[in-house]
């Protein structure tokens, strides 16, 4: 875990920004030594959001399985996400 005093972003931002982009991964600041605030970069941020939605969908498949309900076809799949694609473009 990455841990930083909040006198780091208030004496630093420029350097704190650098360093979050290049840990990539979330840093914890504390205030009067407690835990406080989560900072990450906004590149970080993005997968990990993408992440938790992944993985929101995979229990989502793991259920439908566990439930026997039919899968698709891997057609049917790339048919859906070419007509997903195609009405974006519009």
């Amino acid at each position: 875990m990455n841990i930083k005093p909040s006198s780091t972003i208030r004496q630093d931002y420029n350097g704190f920004s650098k360093y979050c982009h290049e840990l990539d991964e979330p840093v914890t600041l504390t205030r009067n030594g407690e835990a406080d605030l989560v900072v990450m970069s906004h590149e970080t941020y993005r997968r990990m959001e993408a992440r938790i939605k992944l993985q929101s969908k995979l229990l989502v498949a793991d259920k439908q399985i566990a439930e026997g309900i039919p899968l698709l076809e891997h057609d049917q799949v790339m048919a859906r996400m070419r007509r997903k694609i195609d009405a974006a473009k519009e």
